[in-house]
């Protein structure tokens, strides 16, 4: 029977075309019926860090905007990989997200020698929701008033400054090396454990030079126990805003600015990504939010799940370069 091979491919035509239907409709279920229950979010420091502020400014209005309470879980420990190791075992449903910053996502890859996690491949962006830029500290018995003296201060006491940073590796590491890059300047680098050790020995003298994020950097700056020379953003910061940018003070294309931004695991459904990424798009776009961020120290700086990955893929290479020009590398 001629007709029946055209029956038989007709018949599996048709229901092919019904599972593809079936599954269109489907697919945006999980949307539909996320979240079901409280969001944890993991952070991989102590409570009561920069990290920890900036979720609690935003959990209130989160929890608004999603309908279900956000609970903060801390996972401290090696810079943050624990927490990271987590969230990437967590069930990839939406539901358990991590809140990162520059280290854990775009500097841990080139640090660690043997990091359990690949950022771009076991976690999927959710959205990046402020930038962090630092300023650039010296002990007020310096006999500098601005960033281009303390630089011929420096450059004619070659090994004489020490600077200090909050652990080898780190962003307060790497953008003191980076600073010496720009400058050609040969300082030592002091590394402690905190930068709370290394703000100690800043005010005391037993290390020049510093830098570090802006709300620590600013209350210190008014008090009178460090002097900012400088902020390594692109414009000034209004927490700071009579101290002038690096590149204000000559050194071109220095902006070197950290940031914060949640992730989720990898496999996560893109319409739940896409949901979570709109919840934080709104969370920032509150004038409150907004203005309580600025006073913090940090600009809101909303990025899209899918520009937050063009932007962390463009990120990798140049902290990586900065890890492997600093020498720093831990196991």
């Amino acid at each position: 029977m001629p007709w029946l091979p055209m029956f038989r491919k007709r018949t599996v035509l048709a229901v092919a075309g019904g599972l593809c239907l079936m599954l269109a409709g489907l697919a945006p279920a999980a949307a539909q019926g996320f979240p079901s229950k409280p969001i944890r979010v993991v952070i991989g420091f102590p409570a009561g860090g920069p990290l920890d502020q900036h979720a609690r400014l935003l959990t209130d209005r989160l929890q608004a905007v999603l309908g279900q309470p956000v609970v903060i879980d801390y996972k401290a420990g090696a810079g943050g990989t624990v927490g990271a190791q987590d969230v990437m075992k967590a069930p990839a449903d939406g539901h358990t997200l991590m809140l990162a910053n520059t280290g854990v996502m775009v500097i841990n890859p080139a640090l660690y020698g043997k990091l359990p996690y690949a950022t771009l491949k076991d976690f999927v962006p959710i959205a990046r929701t402020a930038m962090q830029p630092l300023a650039l500290l010296v002990n007020p018995q310096v006999p500098v008033k601005d960033l281009k003296e303390f630089i011929d201060y420096a450059r004619a006491r070659p090994g004489q400054i020490n600077f200090g940073s909050a652990g080898n590796g780190g962003i307060s590491h790497l953008v003191p090396e980076m600073f010496k890059t720009s400058t050609g300047l040969f300082m030592v680098h002091i590394p402690y454990r905190g930068s709370a050790p290394a703000f100690t020995d800043l005010m005391g003298g037993q290390v020049q030079f510093m830098a570090e994020s802006i709300p620590q950097a600013a209350a210190y700056h008014k008090q009178g126990k460090v002097r900012a020379l400088a902020v390594t953003s692109r414009l000034r910061n209004p927490a700071l805003p009579e101290v002038p940018t690096v590149m204000e003070m000559g050194i071109r294309n220095f902006e070197v600015v950290g940031f914060y931004g949640f992730l989720a695991p990898a496999g996560t459904p893109r319409d739940v990504v896409a949901k979570l990424s709109d919840a934080f798009r709104q969370v920032l776009e509150t004038p409150d939010i907004r203005n309580r961020m600025v006073a913090q120290g940090a600009d809101p700086a909303f990025l899209g799940a899918d520009d937050f990955a063009k932007f962390l893929a463009a990120e990798m290479p140049r902290w990586a370069d900065a890890v492997k020009k600093s020498g720093a590398k831990l196991d």
